[in-house]
């Protein structure tokens, strides 16, 4: 079995997802890629060399311990666990549905949460590291979004706190908090809620920005270069830490 480092991620088969992925194979990485769904993965493996790839929801934390034995299995480490998989749904907080809620909740809280605690115990045999994928939506509220922000804040100090708790065992913990990234989810967003307008609903998010008429949306490698140093020796002092890649945009929040 090869000696090079494992990364385990989850939401492997998204924008953001593939985009990680990419990097930590160009880094020499071994990857352990699960996602929701096959076929995603299965695109994914096409363009990416995988150690292993894991179909399975992580809305249950049996299947959080599952994607874990499977990965110690074939990979028999783990040195990073990359938590991407996130979904949208907005709305008003009077007409949101509950099974919208729960969906956002379990996707974007409950899956992390239950991923870090099948795989704690092998980032302190590896002395590995966390990097948990929240948003600009954790750092401050967004018009529309509640359900959203309070997934993406209860990720962002759990995050802390979990780091407090690991740096003992020297197990680094930190988010990475992207603004509007260009990936299939942005595309689900502005067609779903964008009324019949994607095109336009895609200019109101860029308005938000500092840059005014030169703003764009993050690129996912963007995203994916900074979850990559996180979890290089090179960033052994950061724990604990939130870093938001978004022009700008919560500077002022």
């Amino acid at each position: 079995m090869s000696d090079s480092p494992v990364v385990l991620l989850t939401g492997a088969g998204g924008g953001m997802g593939r985009a990680i992925a990419a990097r930590f194979a160009a880094g020499g990485w071994r990857i352990a890629a699960t996602d929701l769904d096959d076929a995603l993965l299965t695109g994914l493996a096409a363009d990416t060399a995988l150690a292993v790839r894991i179909p399975a929801d992580l809305r249950h934390s049996a299947a959080c311990l599952g994607v874990f034995a499977e990965t110690m299995s074939h990979c028999g480490r783990v040195d990073a666990l990359v938590n991407a998989a996130g979904v949208w749904r907005e709305g008003p907080v009077e007409t949101f549905s509950e099974a919208d809620f729960d969906l956002v909740m379990d996707v974007n809280l409950k899956a992390a949460f239950f991923m870090c605690a099948a795989v704690i115990p092998a980032l302190r045999a590896s002395r590995g590291c966390i990097v948990n994928l929240s948003s600009d939506a954790g750092r401050q509220g967004n018009v529309g979004a509640a359900a959203y922000c309070a997934s993406k804040g209860a990720l962002t100090n759990f995050t802390r706190a979990l780091a407090l708790d690991l740096a003992p065992d020297g197990v680094r913990v930190n988010t990475v908090s992207p603004a509007d990234t260009a990936t299939p989810m942005l595309d689900f967003q502005a067609d779903r809620y964008g009324g019949g307008d994607p095109q336009g609903y895609k200019a109101s998010l860029l308005a938000k920005y500092p840059q005014g008429r030169s703003a764009r949306f993050v690129k996912p490698e963007e995203v994916a270069e900074l979850v990559f140093f996180l979890c290089q020796p090179a960033a052994a002092a950061i724990t604990g830490a939130d870093y938001a890649i978004d022009f700008g945009y919560s500077a002022g929040k």
